[in-house]
């Protein structure tokens, strides 16, 4: 028992002085990393205000946010949802889906509807983190939106067979914006029947290209409907003839 304390009060001095090391703007980014790496696990008041208060700052803010993350720190993660900053609100986001406690995906969630994309596609990824799949309602709201964030959330419950997805890839093969159609054709393949032939073959018949020009697609090169709904078709064709 007096060799613990012994340890622990040596210790006082080595925490106290990268503590300061943290905090010291003086110190350039890399000095103040080393001493976040060294404050790992700790969770001392003190080290967590300091850890919160870093979120903020672009240089310090990712070891910050996975030292919140790896000392249990919800309660801060969740304050930095309110962040001005949105690089840290998009931190906090991933650290919270990381921890996959139930309690934060009404926060999550929130944050999706974020303006800013870093922020609001973090939120889905923190989402899509979720491994017993209880995030899947939400996914499913988010990919019934279409949109950017659509992507993920649909290719998230294609992968976890979620028995709603086909259902909402019927919808999007509706939409006329090129980026839900495309994902909802993909899905269809993966997913979907014979009853779903007919639509694809009206599909296939449009030879638009879609490129740069549409949402979501940035400088990706140009894709076809036509040929991505053929692929779709021959996916339900090779599953029907097994």
């Amino acid at each position: 028992m007096r060799i613990a304390i012994f340890v622990a009060f040596c210790a006082l001095p080595a925490l106290a002085g990268d503590l300061e090391r943290f905090n010291d703007s003086r110190l350039n980014t890399t000095q103040r990393n080393e001493a976040c790496q060294a404050l790992r696990g700790n969770r001392s008041p003190e080290v967590l205000a300091a850890m919160r208060s870093m979120l903020a700052d672009v240089r310090l803010q990712s070891c910050a946010g996975e030292n919140l993350r790896l000392a249990g720190a919800g309660a801060e993660l969740l304050d930095a949802l309110g962040e001005r900053d949105a690089s840290a609100r998009a931190v906090a986001a991933r650290e919270l889906g990381s921890m996959q406690k139930p309690e934060y995906i009404d926060a999550l969630r929130k944050a999706t509807d974020d303006q800013d994309l870093l922020v609001s596609s973090n939120a889905v990824e923190g989402l899509v983190r979720y491994e017993n799949h209880s995030t899947a309602p939400q996914l499913r709201e988010i990919a019934l939106s279409g949109g950017v964030l659509m992507s993920l959330a649909m290719n998230t419950l294609s992968d976890w067979h979620d028995p709603e997805v086909l259902g909402i890839a019927r919808k999007l093969i509706t939409h006329k914006e090129p980026g839900d159609l495309l994902i909802g054709i993909r899905v269809v393949g993966l997913h979907g029947d014979a009853s779903d032939l007919p639509k694809l073959r009206e599909l296939a018949k449009d030879d638009q290209a879609l490129g740069t020009g549409s949402r979501g697609f940035g400088l990706m090169p140009a894709i076809s409907i036509a040929k991505a709904s053929n692929t779709a078709i021959q996916a339900i064709q090779a599953r029907a003839w097994r």
